[in-house]
């Protein structure tokens, strides 16, 4: 095992598949940030769990670390921990069994599943996970697994024993988190539902030879959708493994199929991403294929039609079951074997693979190192323990996967490297990344919500390639809402080429995207990555989108920018693009002094103003009074800055007398003169006052007016 992060998690937490969609964006050059904090911290120990016994096969007991040598790839490593972990191995006394109909408990008592401590401390316990692959399981083989569990909990379990209980059917769950109550199990695992099977089945390969007669001459071939199964599966796996990978104790993962078919080197990449993963986190892998002994006869099974071609008369049909049962078989025999575990397979008897979990952690010693090995590319070491014990057996994990860098890793390594920093609760600093997000009204309760994310143009690494520089960078993001369920996506990369890279480092980079959300609390997180080096950068941040039903003036985010540049749309969601130019948003809030700061900002539903206009004098004549035009409305607003509790700076009051008809909205855009400014921080205050209904608003943001006369250039420019 290979760990970096010294923190107990009490509880099976589960990182749930995002879908990535992709969307449009652009990255922009704009005006340069302030230089940010940097901290990383990576403490690599490999963990080899070994259990010595002697020729009757009873655990060796009271060795110590001067015991043990411990070789990686043929070179001695220096052990830097020794623990001897021990549970009990003594049978609780057996629950009252209840009768079980298809998976279902007949009489059980009603009780919620117990959730776990607030501290629960892990050693000297068993630490097991009974995972139930719903997907690949026929109705009869859900019975059995869950038979099976049933009777581990009610006969076997001990009092060492802290299990959970998870499963996978159309998603991935945790049904009882761990707990020693042995009722509490007994009702999750009895919970499961033996209809989930045969959902996510493999289907056919598209030929018919071989295949039943079925009146059908078209077979579809769905291979491509295997090859998506399987990977589903894995990363289940891998999944639960990230999940415990903080207890430090050896865990035991049990898990319950009927089978898994690898597809060539497609699904090649996932399965050794979930050993490895495994691997990492201490975590052994039991497989159990809940088909058991399966005899193949040659006409195929009583209850299928009779087979097309010649295989049934060749030995064909009966050599192809047999090649797809095996492979169906190798993948759990991997899984087990390079994690540590073992596979229980052709056998009906489906509770020894919990004796066998018992009897791998009842006692075993703890073994830790660092690797004198720097090189991280990702290549399988192999681990050789020797105990100074004369006459022993040792067993342990034979080896495990490097760490990969950048330089080493593959496509998929480098996708799953963005999942896991948007899924981590650790930010990533190696590039210094600023959001911002606001939002505008399109329809009751609908909102466009735009997304600025900007990166120091000085981070990024450019190549050069003709007469360009060019570098690209990878961007993920995702917006949740209170119950921490997905709202939005975005999964982008960005290629960016210029002649020269002199003036981009002196600045930022920019992308925009967007994205369509209720009104509402939100979560964002974005993850950027440049694709030179591997540097990666995230921020996150909570938005809010207010409910209009319950404010008296209906404003909008107001959007600060200092470029306008020519767009090409004609027509777009984004309030920003308006007259054919789209205002790019100044994400720091840092202004130049001779820079242009422009204001956008929009209200909705203003009052009508039914007043009557005032009276004018025209040529020494009084003017009758004039009704207001039709649909009018009186919204005012002006921007004042103040430094400290001085008022600096106000801005000429502007009017809004109609709504613009492609907004449905008091549009206000505008622009503030900075020339007349010193360079220092102000405090920004905008006043929007609904003059007809008597309401009003006055959002305040910080800026930042620098001198470009104090201002020297980046290092080494």
């Amino acid at each position: 095992m290979i760990w970096s992060v010294d923190i107990v998690r009490r509880a099976l937490a589960l990182m749930l598949a995002v879908a990535m969609l992709p969307a449009s964006g652009w990255a922009q050059v704009q005006g340069d940030a302030s230089s940010g904090f940097k901290l990383k911290h990576d403490v690599e120990i490999v963990l080899v769990n070994v259990v010595v016994r002697d020729k009757s096969g009873n655990v060796v007991r009271g060795l110590n670390k001067d015991d043990f040598t411990i070789l990686e790839d043929g070179k001695q490593q220096t052990l830097s921990s020794f623990n001897f972990e021990e549970t009990d191995t003594e049978a609780l006394p057996p629950l009252e069994t209840q009768p079980t109909v298809m998976g279902a408990l007949k009489n059980a008592p009603k009780k919620a599943a117990v959730a776990p401590e607030e501290k629960v401390d892990f050693h000297g316990h068993r630490v097991m996970v009974l995972f139930y692959d719903l997907s690949s399981m026929q109705p009869e083989e859900i019975e059995r697994a869950v038979n099976s569990g049933i009777q581990f909990v009610e006969k076997q379990m001990t009092a060492a024993d802290l299990v959970a209980v998870a499963s996978l059917g159309s998603s991935i769950a945790v049904n009882q988190d761990f707990t020693s109550d042995r009722e509490a199990l007994r009702k999750a695992i009895a919970s499961l539902n033996p209809a989930s099977g045969q959902g996510f089945e493999n289907g056919s390969t598209g030929d018919t030879e071989g295949t039943s007669d079925n009146s059908n001459g078209f077979t579809a071939d769905d291979t491509e959708y295997n090859i998506f199964n399987t990977d589903r599966r894995l990363e289940a796996i891998q999944s639960l493994a990230d999940s415990m990978s903080a207890i430090q104790q050896k865990k035991s993962l049990i898990y319950f199929s009927g089978g898994m078919s690898k597809t060539g080197v497609e699904n090649q990449a996932a399965l050794r991403n979930a050993i490895n993963r495994a691997i990492r986190a201490n975590v052994a892998l039991y497989t159990m294929d809940l088909r058991g002994l399966q005899a193949i006869v040659p006409g195929g099974e009583a209850q299928s039609a009779s087979m097309r071609g010649t295989s049934p008369y060749s030995g064909a049909s009966v050599r192809n079951a047999m090649d797809a049962n095996f492979d169906s078989q190798e993948t759990l025999s991997t899984l087990a074997a390079d994690t540590g575990g073992k596979a229980f397979l052709d056998s009906n008897d489906f509770g020894q693979v919990f004796k066998q979990v018992q009897k791998d952690t009842s006692a075993y010693y703890m073994l830790s190192y660092r690797s004198t090995n720097p090189a991280r590319d990702g290549r399988y070491r192999k681990i050789a323990v020797k105990a100074k014990v004369p006459n022993v057996k040792l067993e342990y994990r034979t080896g495990y996967y490097a760490p990969r860098d950048w330089q080493h890793s593959q496509k998929d390594d480098r996708e799953q490297q963005l999942l896991d920093e948007l899924t981590s609760d650790i930010p990533s600093t190696d590039l210094d990344v600023y959001l911002q997000a606001g939002y505008f009204r399109l329809s009751e309760n609908r909102f466009y919500v735009p997304v600025s994310l900007v990166v120091r143009g000085s981070q990024i690494p450019f190549t050069t390639s003709g007469d360009k520089d060019k570098a690209t960078l990878d961007v993920i993001g995702l917006v949740t809402d209170e119950e921490k369920r997905p709202a939005g996506n975005v999964r982008d990369t960005v290629k960016l080429a210029v002649e020269g890279t002199r003036e981009v480092r002196r600045k930022n980079v920019q992308y925009e995207t967007g994205f369509y959300l209720p009104s509402g609390k939100y979560h964002l997180k974005f993850v950027l990555r440049e694709n030179e080096k591997g540097s990666i950068g995230s921020f996150e941040t909570d938005l809010v989108i207010p409910d209009f039903k319950k404010v008296p003036l209906k404003l909008s985010a107001v959007v600060l920018g200092n470029q306008l540049q020519p767009s090409a749309k004609k027509k777009s969601d984004n309030p920003l693009v308006r007259d054919g130019q789209e205002l790019i948003p100044n994400v720091t809030h840092v202004f130049a002094a001779d820079q242009k700061l422009y204001f956008y900002y929009e209200v909705y539903d203003p009052a009508k103003d039914t007043r009557k206009a005032e009276e004018a004098a025209t040529a020494g004549a009084a003017k009758p009074a004039e009704p207001a035009p039709k649909n009018a409305v009186r919204v005012l607003t002006n921007i004042q800055l103040f430094q400290g509790k001085a008022k600096v700076y106000e801005s000429p009051l502007v009017e809004a007398r109609q709504l613009a008809p492609d907004r449905k909205a008091a549009v206000f855009q505008f622009e503030v003169p900075l020339t007349q400014l010193k360079g220092g921080l102000y405090t920004c205050q905008v006043n929007v006052i609904d003059d007809a209904a008597g309401a009003f608003a006055f959002p305040r943001l910080m800026l930042y007016v620098r001198d470009n006369k104090t201002v020297s250039p980046p290092a080494g420019e």
